[in-house]
């Protein structure tokens, strides 16, 4: 299974907004030029997401985009069902009826079990630990620059 552009950028676009987040919303060219996402399809992923609920948008001289909830109530499982769908390696796991071979097929069991362990890693990551993994990075960042910075 791979997460296409939609769900990496989108969560990416995410990250964006909860890092900027109480400085007001955050315009899409201004997303779209830091993440290096073309603006017509940050629209679209953007546009899915407000749907979805994880995000508001406010028109106007002071408008853009904002979280429609804290970061910790985003789990990546739901941002990623709402840009991807479903999550199964394989139509079986989510319903057995389109295979005939689902109720004997040891392979299935083996997807079945892969989509469980993702579902487990997906549920238990929010946006707020997304944020604090990208403080940690951008820490880390910081002092490998004050190491290599002359004095």
């Amino acid at each position: 299974m791979k997460i296409s552009t939609k769900g990496r950028y989108g969560t990416r676009a995410l990250v964006d907004i909860a890092i900027h987040q109480g400085k007001g919303p955050v315009l899409l060219k201004s997303i779209a030029a830091r993440e290096q996402i073309s603006l017509p399809y940050l629209e679209r992923i953007i546009a899915s997401m407000v749907k979805a609920g994880f995000l508001k948008s406010t028109r106007g001289p002071n408008g853009g985009i904002s979280l429609s909830k804290s970061p910790e109530e985003i789990r990546l499982s739901h941002v990623l069902e709402a840009l991807e769908g479903s999550l199964a390696l394989v139509e079986c796991v989510e319903d057995p009826r389109v295979c005939s071979r689902a109720n004997v097929c040891v392979t299935c069991e083996v997807w079945s079990e892969m989509k469980k362990a993702m579902d487990r890693i997906l549920e238990s990551t929010t946006l707020q630990d997304l944020l604090e993994r990208h403080k940690q990075k951008e820490s880390a960042r910081l002092r490998q620059n004050d190491e290599v910075s002359p004095p």
